[in-house]
């Protein structure tokens, strides 16, 4: 069966929810797990509904307007966190590794190259989680002049244990999968997590793929989506 992360947003010591990446409008977070958009309460619910581990994304650390890592350091304590803060390199990473079981490296934020290898140099592939931010089918990268293609080789070196595809355009569409991006990484199939709009059509197709695990948002706070059916 294929594994569901719940995901979570959160800005201002809320879990909020919104569409294809535009983070000014998203507003508080309506969930079936929880009564309020509080991180804590919401994880709560997700354990007592058998959630093993989930995504976090800290929208203020992401665009440098302040943090939730406190909130994250509680909640990692009820669930197992994978954690997005927007490393940008070696230093932050380290950081981050005081506050969640699972560090993301997302290219939106990454220096460089040099730093996500430092990274794979120094600290175990099981706390390691890269993701390939794309939007409109398109590599989402702040400081790298990459192609999807020159990140799949760097990839295919590194070899991590976990790789997330988030097509960013798909968030809170529920629209389903992005194929072609799919497509674009299937040497890497078997580390592969599927994020960004994905319904429960898409679950089907993407488990009859050979994918293990998927983010979902949307979805499975809104009822539509079980996590353990």
């Amino acid at each position: 069966m294929i594994k569901k992360i719940p995901v979570i947003d959160l800005k201002q010591h809320q879990a909020v929810s919104g569409k294809s990446g535009m983070r000014d409008t998203y507003q508080p977070l309506n969930t079936v797990f929880a009564p309020s958009a509080n991180p804590v309460d919401i994880a709560q619910g997700l354990r007592l509904n058998g959630a093993d581990e989930m995504y976090i994304a800290d929208l203020d650390l992401i665009e440098s307007k302040g943090h939730n890592i406190n909130d994250i350091k509680m909640v990692n304590t009820i669930i197992p966190v994978m954690f997005d803060g927007g490393v940008k390199n070696c230093e932050s990473f380290e950081f981050f590794l005081n506050y969640a079981y699972k560090v993301i490296i997302p290219t939106e934020t990454l220096e460089s190259i040099e730093e996500m290898e430092k990274i794979f140099e120094k600290y175990p592939k099981e706390r390691i989680v890269v993701s390939i931010d794309t939007k409109n089918n398109e590599l989402l990268a702040n400081h790298l002049d990459l192609s999807l293609s020159d990140l799949k080789e760097i990839l295919l070196r590194l070899n991590p244990n976990e790789i997330i595809l988030l097509d960013i355009t798909g968030v809170g569409t529920e629209k389903g999968y992005n194929k072609k991006l799919l497509e674009e990484f299937s040497e890497l199939k078997d580390k592969l997590i599927i994020a960004g709009g994905l319904n429960r059509d898409s679950l089907g197709e993407l488990e009859s793929l050979g994918i293990k695990k998927v983010l979902i948002g949307t979805s499975l706070h809104s009822g539509e989506v079980k996590l353990l059916d």
